[in-house]
């Protein structure tokens, strides 16, 4: 069990930390919607009916589809740009797809590689050379749409509150309320991942392979600490 822990300890402690964010944000959610609607006269809701209702679902999915759409950009502008001096990104002159040689795969692929990159050109090969920014796609694509269905749900329960009349989904997707809910947590997605590729020019962190070596100088890029 020890050892399981030690080699697992990142992915743990991240689980752990989400799934204690999320019990958190049921318990404030379900605070602040059912003091909305006894303030509007409306009975609260039990743990169960807000865990399905659509105000926790747009809360939560909103905040999922711009956590995948930060790797899936990060991913793909990494293969193109470099920032000089920083371990987020490649050697200067490693800019593209690399070369098989590079990459390992075919003919330069090795006994332990994957299978997939074992394989010749062809599909199977390209999925697997592009699984992770597939994958991070799907996700943000489906908790985008997830996130529009849940919205204007929640929109139109608010809005048929205040006797105002519904939008349809098309109509919430150029709504505001969409966008700015959208927006909101784009921004600083971006602020983020930028601040972390400029800022570990100059900055460090003692033993993290997200940080230089204390003693790199700042125009080193892609080495880690």
């Amino acid at each position: 069990m020890r050892r399981y822990l030690h080699h697992n300890g990142l992915g743990l402690f991240f689980g752990l930390l989400f799934l204690l964010a999320v019990v958190g944000q049921v318990v404030s959610g379900r605070a602040l919607r059912n003091q909305e609607l006894v303030a509007a006269g409306l009975a609260p809701l039990d743990v169960g009916r807000y865990l399905t209702s659509s105000s926790f679902a747009v809360d939560l999915l909103e905040n999922w589809q711009s956590e995948y759409l930060q790797f899936l950009l990060y991913l793909m502008a990494t293969v193109w740009l470099v920032q000089r001096g920083s371990p987020e990104s490649k050697e200067l002159d490693q800019v593209g797809r690399e070369s098989d040689e590079d990459q390992e795969v075919g003919a330069a692929a090795h006994p332990w590689s994957p299978g997939p990159a074992r394989r010749g050109p062809g599909p199977l090969r390209w999925a697997y050379e592009n699984s992770l920014g597939l994958v991070m796609g799907t996700v943000f694509l489906g908790t985008w749409l997830a996130q529009s269905v849940a919205g204007v749900v929640a929109y139109n329960e608010e809005q048929l509150q205040d006797l105002l009349p519904p939008l349809s989904w098309r109509e919430y997707l150029v709504s505001p309320d969409f966008w700015s809910r959208t927006l909101q947590n784009w921004q600083s997605e971006f602020l983020a991942v930028g601040s972390m590729a400029v800022l570990s020019v100059y900055l460090r962190q003692r033993g993290s392979p997200e940080s230089k070596p204390v003693g790199a100088a700042h125009d080193d890029t892609a080495a880690e600490g």
